[in-house]
């Protein structure tokens, strides 16, 4: 079982990016392309702020174990929980008594997700919690997690994730990607969700 995942691994990272976009069966989750784009920080990740031809206001930031950082002109920025674009705003605001014009462009990225943390439970070998410091999808993640044992149920997989409005539960199913053929050729046809931070993967 290990082997074959590990193949299936391999053949996902050699597909171009825009064919592995999750389209998970969700309960009124909205699913989204991009892992990065839909990634809210969290304390521990390293985050980087420019605000252009500024170079005085260019840096790499640690979020804090509170959830906030501070950004010189700006003062303390909750971070913990918002999206990049949300922080740029947030930033761009505290920025606009400094310029008598139009605030230059400022951009937030995720550059280390140090504080990405996710569990996995049920039929895998090792279940656990796990902080990658990366992006990671699904099968990733029962990588992480020592792949599933024998008797798991790859069909009927579960993905409990935290929204502001609650719990929601996303639905995947990867049986037939660990069949012993044609296991390749089924990574492009499938959807692998990705993996946010706070998610517990649940494999019946």
């Amino acid at each position: 079982m290990k082997k074959i995942l590990m193949a299936v691994i391999f053949a996902l990272l050699a597909i171009p990016a825009n064919a592995q976009s999750p389209v998970p069966e969700t309960n009124g989750a909205v699913a989204t392309n991009s892992t990065q784009a839909a990634y809210r920080i969290n304390a521990g990740d390293d985050i980087e702020v420019y605000v252009w031809g500024e170079e005085r206001l260019q840096r790499r930031i640690r979020i804090l174990p509170d959830g906030t950082f501070s950004f010189p002109l700006v003062g303390r920025v909750e971070a913990e929980g918002k999206l990049p674009y949300e922080i740029e705003a947030v930033v761009s605001k505290g920025l606009e008594n400094q310029y008598r014009g139009q605030v230059p462009q400022v951009t937030v990225s995720v550059s280390s997700p140090s504080g990405m943390q996710f569990s996995v439970m049920g039929r895998v070998n090792s279940p656990g919690s796990f902080t990658p410091g990366r992006y990671v999808n699904l099968l990733e993640a029962l990588s992480l997690a020592g792949g599933p044992s024998q008797f798991a149920d790859l069909g009927g997989i579960s993905i409990v994730r935290k929204t502001p409005t609650g719990l929601t539960t996303i639905r995947a199913s990867l049986g037939g990607l660990f069949k012993r053929s044609g296991a390749a050729s089924a990574v492009s046809k499938r959807a692998i969700p990705n993996i946010q931070s706070g998610d517990t993967v649940i494999v019946p």
